[in-house]
């Protein structure tokens, strides 16, 4: 089958190859990929930034985010069939949705919403679980409470502001003018031009800061916390407990040192630091269909590329141009 793989590590590393077709393992579903998105991921693991947590072994084929339709299952699942119409976000080191096909932990795998089609559902397995699993699993968001959510208007920013309502909590967002009206209609309660203003001399007493940028930006996301709120980064640097969840506890010393510049800002200014690395679940996605098709949540995309174009959808989205997800489509 076609697909495009990971040979070696850094900007020039993907290429389009020939590769065999995935073995089905007992508790696997198989899927006939429609559409695949591009996440920023993407690029740090074909970049090799995890290369030390995530040991995949080369070459390997790319892409974290999945619909498509069953073709097989494996002897032990019960949950789907063939024909069924699913979504995923494979768990780490099962990667490989820029293929014609994967086979999926049945655990990963959730049916797709109804109201999308597969190009929107493509989109949303990566950011509907990071936003939940952010906002629910990491910080308990409760009604009333402030979120700072930066860069709205993008993939994750702009599940994360719908999620945020959804569990009504006052969200501010930074955004570039002309998404100031996007991220209004998403529902943000306060938008922060970026190109005008600097949200950290105009924001405070925030509970929740989810940093997407890194940098700078993630520090200063510290100072509109109260006392006792939390920043979270997407991007990093990874702490001490990502060694665990990766299943690499002797690198936690490796963690400590990465991020001990802004746990210790963090600390010095009575706030929290944590990073953090979504995980595969079918049984969230289960849920977030829920919120799809009843009209709470809506995929944001920017614009679909033929799988035959993946390389020039990773360029895109590299260089910053979309605005909303990229989808691969066959």
């Amino acid at each position: 089958m076609k697909a495009f793989i990971v040979e070696s590590y850094g900007k020039d590393g993907l290429r389009a190859a020939d590769v065999p077709e995935p073995s089905v393992g007992r508790r696997d579903v198989l899927v006939q990929v429609r559409a695949a998105s591009i996440n920023p991921l993407d690029k740090m693991v074909r970049n090799g930034e995890f290369k030390q947590l995530l040991k995949y072994k080369r070459p390997f084929i790319l892409g974290h985010d999945v619909s498509g339709v069953v073709s097989e299952v494996g002897a032990d699942v019960r949950a789907f069939k063939v024909g069924d119409e699913v979504y995923a976000r494979p768990r780490d080191l099962r990667i490989g949705t820029f293929a014609e096909s994967i086979a999926i932990d049945e655990d990963d795998v959730a049916l797709k919403p109804q109201s999308l089609s597969f190009d929107q559902a493509a989109a949303v397995p990566l950011v509907a679980l990071a936003a939940w699993q952010t906002l629910v699993d990491v910080a308990d968001v409760k009604p009333g409470q402030k979120v700072l959510i930066h860069a709205g208007a993008g993939g994750l920013g702009s599940t994360v502001i719908q999620v945020a309502k959804h569990l009504g909590a006052y969200v501010a967002t930074t955004a570039h003018t002309k998404d100031v009206e996007k991220v209004r209609a998403l529902g943000a309660d306060e938008v922060i031009d970026y190109t005008k203003q600097d949200f950290s001399e105009v924001l405070t007493g925030y509970d929740l800061a989810l940093d997407s940028l890194g940098g700078p930006n993630l520090e200063k996301s510290l100072t509109v916390l109260r006392r006792g709120g939390l920043a979270i980064s997407v991007v990093g640097p990874p702490d001490p407990s990502f060694a665990a969840q990766v299943g690499q506890p002797l690198l936690a010393p490796v963690m400590a040192l990465l991020s001990r510049k802004i746990r210790k800002q963090a600390k010095k200014q009575g706030v929290r630091y944590s990073f953090f690395f979504m995980k595969a679940n079918g049984a969230q996605l289960n849920q977030l269909a829920t919120l799809y098709d009843n009209g709470t949540l809506r995929p944001m995309l920017d614009r679909t590329f033929p799988f035959d174009q993946t390389l020039e959808a990773m360029t895109y989205v590299e260089q910053g141009r979309a605005n909303g997800k990229i989808v691969v489509t066959r």
